[in-house]
């Protein structure tokens, strides 16, 4: 396994102090009841709530897309109940139009699944569709103190050798990887120039697909490994979360991104750690694992630059960007 790059610092973004989604949930949790918290729940929460019997109704964080409640059954478990923050259909400046029913049938299949296979997730309960969708799920505690980074890596190594789920990835629109990959990267290179960023032009779509075309492909992938959405005691994983940006793909994409991630010190990943974990050997300084990383670098640029602006990771976001740009222009020059 290849040592530290050597062309990336130990922490390429400033210290983010926002409080992570794992910070706000578990605050929300630890206060006590609150009478008005019924009163502020969405209508359709607040139904689903009295008809299943639920008690103790409260905030529980939340997204972009989807905001998050807590409550009791009757026989004392916390549940958590997920919706869309606005209508079914949203537009996000990373992903575009989202359609949240297909993200919440997708979390609900793919959960399911994994579950099954004793892949610690947030079991599903019950998916509930209507003029607003609610997903109901088990509620997973957590310590605060952050996964183990060793296990992690082995987690993910173990999910990446899992049988594929019965549903396709939402994320994917119905595209292969490389065709999804190289577009994406247009599209979202594209969106930070509307949002004035000078970025330089992204590398040719044709050799993008061409470059990823040859890579392994069919393990499933989760994308989106960050502290926010692991569960965890005393380092041990209870649960992996949020799998909206879940593919069918090549691990090593899931290994660029968390490259990227760990550069945000608000994601609380140790890549040497996780990599450690994983144990089997990939090469990490192909072309193709650093398209991975660009893809990851202008993703997080643009998050930076438009619906997490006021991080002010914007400036380190947008420099990482052209960092990687330039380590992947030279690998296709290669």
């Amino acid at each position: 396994m290849p040592g530290p790059d050597p062309e990336q610092p130990s922490r390429a973004y400033p210290r983010l102090c926002a409080p992570s989604l794992r910070d706000r949930v578990l605050a929300s949790l630890a206060v006590g009841e609150r009478s008005e918290w019924m009163v502020d729940a969405p209508v359709h929460i607040r139904r689903i709530v009295s008809d299943r019997g639920f008690t103790r109704l409260r905030p529980a964080g939340g997204g972009v897309e989807f905001q998050v409640f807590a409550a009791e059954s009757s026989d004392g478990a916390v549940v958590v109940l997920r919706t869309p923050v606005q209508g079914r259909f949203q537009f996000d400046p990373n992903d575009g139009h989202v359609d949240t029913r297909s993200l919440l049938r997708w979390e609900y299949a793919v959960t399911r699944h994994l579950g099954q296979l004793g892949f610690p997730v947030a079991t599903p309960y019950e998916l509930c569709l209507g003029e607003a969708d609610v997903l109901v799920s088990e509620f997973l505690p957590d310590d605060g103190r952050g996964a183990d980074q060793v296990a992690l890596g082995a987690l993910l190594r173990q999910l990446h050798q899992a049988p594929l789920p019965p549903m396709a990835p939402v994320a994917a629109h119905g595209l292969p990887p490389a065709q999804l990959l190289a577009q994406r990267m247009a599209e979202r290179l594209a969106a930070l120039v509307r949002y004035g960023v000078n970025v330089p032009p992204g590398p040719p779509v044709e050799q993008v697909i061409e470059v990823l075309a040859a890579r392994p492909a069919g393990r499933l992938l989760h994308l989106d490994v960050r502290a926010s959405n692991l569960r965890s005691a005393d380092g041990h994983i209870l649960g992996v979360l949020d799998w909206s940006n879940a593919l069918v793909g090549d691990p090593a994409m899931e290994l660029g991104r968390l490259a990227e991630y760990a550069l945000v010190d608000g994601n609380g990943v140790d890549y040497e750690q996780v990599l450690a974990g994983y144990g089997e050997g990939l090469d990490l300084d192909s072309p193709a694992f650093w398209i991975y990383r660009l893809d990851t670098a202008v993703m997080l640029a643009l998050l930076f630059s438009s619906n997490a602006a006021d991080t002010g990771l914007g400036p380190a976001a947008i420099d990482r960007l052209q960092v990687v740009h330039e380590r992947v222009r030279r690998a296709l020059a290669d």
